[in-house]
Parts: structure tokens; C-alpha cells; sequence
């Protein structure tokens, strides 16, 4: 099985053919558009076995499929202590496993923005958590981690490392997080400034599955969006 995960910076209704290209299973997507909303013919019908959430039409994350691939809502909360974290979406994959699309937000917080968004969204579900993938644009990384803060993008992969969940590229390169040699983001498509803010974690069970890992060609994907795909290939899916 081959997971994509990729940030397009909206329009995926004029990339989605260059998505395609990579011949996944499944596509994680953020900042797409509502594909029921859409008037773009071909892309409606590409996303025909999908999963979509978001604030409005234009924006939001979405779990592409091909047919023959099963995808299920799940139902868990996003509400901590009355307030509702942003953007998440579950789902179950051919009876199987968990799959968690992620595009962590401001969202309007003052204390907990991005990453923050991430360590609450664990708090509330960590407990549902089994045989599960997280994917998306994470907006973080260890090397703004804040010395008094306990929420940090180290603090994230602390918890999940306890769980036995990884980053699967940080496993793949044996690179320590933060030390990260190869860029997915490159912030208003400048070369000058990379980061490596998109990952994908997995349980153990699945991690031992890993086939191959690699980020998208720059000079490729910089065309369509700030943020390289991320790919996957897993045996016995």
C-alpha cells in the first residue's frame, strides 16, 4: 500500500492529476476543497471515495481513496474543555487500521496554537488509539520548542514514542528530530528557507511493514505548493 500526504495550498482541483501521478492508495490532502461543492467535473469524480472536513468549501483536509480501498469516519471528539481543536480527521482503512489526517491551526489560540492544537487533539483520543497512521502538515518542529512549555513538537513525539506510534521518515534516515536533512515546507516557495514540518507516524505493528520512504522532487512540486508530498510504501496492506 502507498500513502501520500501533501499539503497542495488549495486548488487540488488543478493539481489532482499531478497527485495522481504518484499511483498511491491513499491521499491525505490539506487545504483542498469540498469535493460535493465543487464544480470542477473530473475532480469530483476523482474524489469519489473520499472522506472531507473543514470550515468552509474552499478549505479544509481531506482522505482520498481508490475504490477497491474502504475509508470509514470515525467519530471522535475534538472538544477540550469546551473548546474544539483544529483540523482532524479520522478514519478507518479497509476494516484495519486507523489513519489520522492532520493540519494543526492557529486556530485562534493564544497558548495553544499548532502543535498545541496536536497535544490536545492526543489528550482527548490517545486512549482510542491502536493500530493507527498520523499524517498531515504538522506545523511544527522540535527546533521551536519553547524551554517552559510542556506541549511542545518534542513533547508530541515523546507521547507518541510512549504509545510505540513514530515518525516513519526520522526512523527510515536514522535522523533525530529537528536534525532533519531533508526539507517538505519551504516557506513562500523560497529555497532559501526550508523546514520539515509534515510528517508520518506510525504504530509499531505498521512501521515494521515499511517499505519505502521518500519526500517529493522540489523542483517538481514547488510548481503546485509551498509543501513537498510525503510518501509511503507499506508491505502486507
Amino acid at each position: 500500500m502507498k500513502i501520500v500526504t501533501w499539503n497542495c495550498n488549495g486548488a487540488l482541483r488543478n493539481k489532482f492529476e499531478h497527485l495522481s501521478e504518484l499511483e498511491a492508495d491513499i491521499y491525505i490532502v490539506q487545504e483542498c476543497e469540498n469535493p460535493v461543492l465543487a464544480k470542477h467535473q473530473q475532480y469530483v469524480s476523482w474524489a469519489e471515495n473520499h472522506l472531507w472536513k473543514g470550515d468552509n468549501k474552499n478549505k479544509g483536509i481531506g482522505i482520498f481513496a481508490k475504490n477497491r480501498t474502504t475509508i470509514e469516519l470515525i467519530n471522535w471528539s475534538a472538544t477540550y474543555k469546551n473548546h474544539d481543536v483544529k483540523h482532524f480527521l479520522p478514519c478507518l482503512v479497509n476494516n484495519d487500521f486507523q489513519l489520522l489526517n492532520i493540519w494543526t491551526s492557529q486556530n485562534k489560540s493564544p497558548n495553544f496554537a499548532y502543535i498545541g492544537q496536536l497535544w490536545k487533539y492526543l489528550e482527548i483520543n490517545k486512549s482510542n488509539f491502536k493500530k493507527i497512521i498520523l499524517a498531515g502538515d504538522f506545523n511544527s518542529n522540535s527546533i521551536w520548542d519553547e524551554w517552559d512549555r510542556w506541549w511542545n513538537h518534542s513533547d508530541v513525539v515523546n507521547d507518541l514514542s510512549k504509545m510505540n506510534i513514530n515518525s516513519l521518515y526520522h526512523s527510515h534516515v536514522n535522523e533525530v528530530q529537528g536534525k532533519e536533512s531533508n526539507p517538505t515546507f519551504f516557506l513562500q516557495r523560497n529555497k532559501a528557507k526550508p523546514y520539515h514540518i509534515d510528517y508520518i507516524f506510525a504504530a509499531k505493528e505498521i512501521e515494521n511493514n515499511l517499505k519505502n520512504f521518500e519526500i517529493g522532487d522540489m523542483e517538481k512540486w514547488l510548481r503546485y505548493s509551498d509543501h513537498l508530498p510525503v510518501i509511503c510504501e507499506l508491505n502486507n496492506f
